[in-house]
């Protein structure tokens, strides 16, 4: 037997075809061609946390509900579409779970990160990010996944549209405010 390889010639759609007909080699093969696009999207949007098992979660509605993929749908799309689901119910119980212990937290006050640059330059690096984080978690859900599959997958619009139930001018106006959000909230960096 011949090793796979995610890239192989085996389509997107031949695969789902052998999901949907419960064959588990197809399954595995299809899992291990889009688990990173899964994991690095569930990452960029939640965190690394728990990650792996909402993408475990992904995969697990993908091997549930493939008899319900239709040929005509782009198979990334409709993978994209399952995980945005997951991960919008996962960042909406989080804030459900944060508002519950700020109110058991009666006089306490949030943490405010130290701002002093480092002379270090991997310091300077991990505050960075850690600011840039903070940016992309400001952002609305929509907004953020858009900037994710755009910037990070580099989906086209058409794509990112039909992932988030929307049309293309809507994708570009939701990009359009994210920037402007992330630009003015990353100001005091972009200057240095």
């Amino acid at each position: 037997m011949t090793e796979f390889s995610p890239d192989s010639d085996e389509s997107d759609h031949d695969l789902m075809a052998a999901v949907a007909a419960g064959d588990q080699q197809a399954f595995r093969r299809f899992v291990e061609r889009h688990q990173n696009l899964v994991i690095g999207t569930v990452t960029r949007m939640i965190g690394t946390a728990d990650a792996e098992d909402i993408a475990q979660q992904v995969f697990l509605n993908v091997w549930k509900s493939a008899h319900r993929w239709r040929p005509e749908a782009k198979v990334t799309t409709w993978l994209m579409t399952i995980t945005k689901r997951l991960v919008f119910n996962e960042s909406r119980r989080r804030v459900r779970s944060r508002i519950v212990r700020q109110s058991e937290e009666e006089g306490s006050f949030p943490e405010t990160p130290d701002h002093h640059p480092a002379p270090d330059q991997s310091l300077r690096d991990a505050e960075l990010h850690e600011v840039i984080e903070r940016a992309m978690a400001s952002l609305g859900e929509k907004e953020r996944l858009a900037v994710i599959l755009r910037r990070h997958e580099g989906m086209q619009y058409e794509e990112i549209a039909a992932i988030l139930g929307t049309s293309v001018p809507s994708v570009k106006s939701l990009l359009f405010r994210a920037r402007n959000t992330l630009r003015e909230q990353l100001s005091g960096y972009l200057k240095e």
